[in-house]
């Protein structure tokens, strides 16, 4: 291979690396946005039909449960009432057609007959995404409440790897 084609093959891996990672990037955050409106489908549509969501109070198997979930109390009483689901920015490994990403999460509750909000839970969450004719989807979301429990500092831990 010549320098050049060297050189280009190079930057087109980056260039592919580079929207792998602002695409899974954009799919995450789109969680939050999706949650709060009360849009099952939405929230759906970011995960594979199979995907595991594994929270340490509940675990939902399949797509169809997380939209499920999206849709019946307790989380239409925390829209009804206000909230928000924040998430920071996301640490990212890519590796050909899978990634794992990292970070931490909120949810924001509104204290009763105020407008005021409180932080109601701080999670820590693995993401385990997987290239689905070529888009990425969420296949397993692992979420740890970080309230002294080793399991979540595990998770964050495990940040890049």
């Amino acid at each position: 291979m010549t320098d050049t084609a060297a050189l280009v093959q190079s930057l087109l891996e980056r260039v592919q690396l580079l929207e792998d990672k602002l695409a899974i990037q954009e799919l995450i955050t789109a969680y939050g946005p999706a949650v709060d409106a009360g849009q099952a489908e939405k929230v759906g549509a970011l995960w594979t039909e199979d995907a595991v969501y594994d929270v340490d109070v509940r675990m939902m198997d399949g797509r169809e449960e997380i939209m499920e979930m999206v849709r019946t109390s307790p989380h239409q009483d925390y829209i009804k009432n206000g909230c928000g689901h924040l998430l920071d920015p996301v640490n990212i490994v890519v590796d050909g057609d899978t990634a794992i990403a990292t970070c931490h999460s909120q949810l924001l509750l509104r204290n009763q007959d105020e407008d005021s909000f409180r932080v109601w839970r701080v999670t820590a969450n693995r993401f385990e995404l997987v290239k689905v004719d070529g888009e990425w989807k969420i296949a397993r979301r692992t979420s740890r409440a970080l309230n002294g429990n080793p399991k979540a500092v595990e998770l964050l831990a495990r940040a890049g790897s």
